[in-house]
């Protein structure tokens, strides 16, 4: 499985979207620091860092008793104008907040264009999103935002959230979602301003992916805001999972630096004409393109759930140079992941098995998907083929993984089960490399070391439950047994046994869309300027 040699096209408007094997995965940020860099946080470290954190604190701690006196009594769906003394109570927050980005090192917040008034543009869009440092524009307007509703239960700063009157959304509770959309329809008709990160995960800035609808489901105006950190030690992205020690390694080299610099832009207000108030895919569309054309981005159409793929742990996680993100871009397009379940991907991979090997050309490709032969079916075929044709285990192996990246040993298994002989269910070298390399997204995998190592009897052949205990034993095999040409970046030092639960969404944006949105994402664009 690789990229091909020629770029492939997006799925907003089939323009190039210049996706090729050198496309940054806009889920990972790795910094490397010189000796220099080292030296200089080392001291940072012993000498700021404690006094900008103990200050911080401070500042938090002062903030808490006036947002809890403001929500005693107050109710969390109440969208009523402040009394005169909530109305004090926020520029006071706003003033002790501004100060708490100071001494982190924010000193001067750029601030470029015009902020709209409620009443013009009563929803503000941010993107991208990329820090927890994405916080800085809230406090200074003190807009609500969606959040997750664990987040109301931390200490102190879920306090401080309760005051900006955000929309809380559960993940345990099945019928949030639709909840969530119906009180941001609400409130987006009512006085007040609303800040919705678009994207529900952070990314490294390098694009703008796909944005959650639910900001525009309302139809009503709203005005882009646009943030950028020239510092890129303030804009590590987030991702779902690598949780608490992420935020402490933000907090720890933001702090370590002597200044800090964001820029906040505001956009002319868009309004959406009477086909996006329709088409929440199409007004979101619409509005990204935008957005990425004044931060010279460009536009992929990558998901949170790409984001879930990408940082899935365990032995046989993605690479930086792995095609699978491009897959599920592309099978997400075409509808082929809706309603995927393990027995449906079982049934997959029979009929995959009784091709016996045989390999498909594009036109037989496209019966087998039951799919017209589109440009997103040549794209997907163009990942596996060689010589001009494909094997259609590859395509079920990458479908297993992107449907359920948590469950690797499940998709191991399915792949055995397609490609082992019917006498003793093994496999030999080199479908055992076509398993790994696709599972991986890769086009080279180094698999004969790795081989020899699980046939410790030398029969020329290996099971599933050769594999498993091998793999008990050497959970690392990837990297010890060097089968890759670009190493996998490592993970924190966390559970990556198969039954480690799904992340979730981070906690400033959650992720509050209508299922399957990315049904409509060959929404056409009828607005630019």
């Amino acid at each position: 499985m690789r990229f091909p040699n020629r770029k492939l096209r997006t799925a907003v408007d089939g323009e190039d979207s210049g996706v090729s094997a050198h496309f940054k995965n806009p889920f990972v940020h790795e910094l490397r620091f010189t000796p220099l860099q080292k030296l200089k946080i080392a001291v940072m470290t012993m000498t700021l860092f404690p006094v900008r954190l103990l200050f911080a604190a401070f500042m938090m701690l002062l903030a808490w008793p006036f947002a809890f006196v403001a929500t005693v009594g107050h109710s969390e769906d109440a969208v009523e104008p402040l009394s005169w003394w909530r109305w004090l109570v926020d520029l006071v927050l706003k003033a002790i907040m501004r100060a708490m980005w100071f001494s982190g090192g924010f000193h001067w917040v750029r601030v470029k264009g015009q902020p709209a008034l409620p009443s013009e543009a009563p929803i503000l869009t941010m993107a991208p999103h990329s820090s927890y440092f994405d916080a800085i524009p809230v406090t200074m307007t003190m807009a609500s935002i969606v959040m997750k509703t664990e987040s109301k239960d931390i200490p102190v700063w879920g306090t401080l959230i309760k005051f900006i009157r955000p929309v809380f959304v559960s993940r345990s509770d099945q019928d949030s979602r639709r909840k969530t959309v119906e009180e941001i329809k609400r409130r987006a008709c009512s006085d007040g301003e609303w800040y919705f990160p678009l994207t529900g995960t952070c990314t490294n800035r390098s694009c703008l992916i796909a944005f959650k609808p639910g900001a525009f489901i309302p139809g009503v105006p709203v005005q882009p805001v646009l943030l950028r950190y020239p510092n890129e030690m303030v804009r590590i992205s987030s991702t779902p999972k690598q949780g608490v020690p992420l935020v402490f390694k933000i907090l720890w080299l933001t702090l370590c630096q002597l200044h800090n610099s964001i820029e906040i832009e505001y956009l002319p207000t868009y309004t959406p004409s009477e086909e996006e108030k329709k088409d929440p895919a199409l007004f979101a569309s619409n509005v990204r393109r935008i957005m990425a054309k004044a931060l010279g981005l460009p536009i992929i159409d990558y998901s949170f759930e790409d984001c879930q793929l990408a940082m899935a742990k365990g032995p046989l996680r993605l690479p930086r140079h792995t095609c699978l993100l491009e897959f599920a871009r592309l099978v997400r397009r075409l509808g082929l992941k809706t309603g995927v379940t393990g027995e449906v991907l079982h049934e997959e991979a029979s009929r995959a098995r009784k091709l016996c090997g045989s390999r498909l050309d594009v036109e037989g490709f496209s019966q087998y998907l039951n799919q017209p032969l589109t440009e997103a079916v040549q794209d997907i075929f163009s990942l596996f083929e060689e010589h001009g044709k494909m094997d259609v285990r590859e395509y079920v192996i990458a479908l297993s993984v992107v449907c359920r990246p948590f469950r690797y040993l499940e998709t191991i298994k399915l792949a055995f089960r397609m490609f082992e002989a019917q006498e003793d269910g093994a496999v030999v070298e080199d479908e055992l490399a076509v398993i790994l390399k696709t599972a991986l997204g890769i086009g080279d995998f180094v698999v004969c070391d790795l081989f020899r190592a699980i046939d410790c009897q030398d029969k020329g052949k290996i099971t599933f439950d050769d594999f498993c205990q091998f793999l008990e034993n050497c959970p690392d095999f990837v990297e010890q047994y060097h089968c890759l040409s670009e190493p996998i970046p490592q993970p924190s030092r966390e559970s990556t046994s198969p039954s480690e639960s799904q992340p979730s969404t981070n906690g400033f944006c959650a992720d509050f869309s209508p299922r399957d949105p990315s049904t409509r994402s060959t929404a056409h664009s009828k607005k630019e300027d």
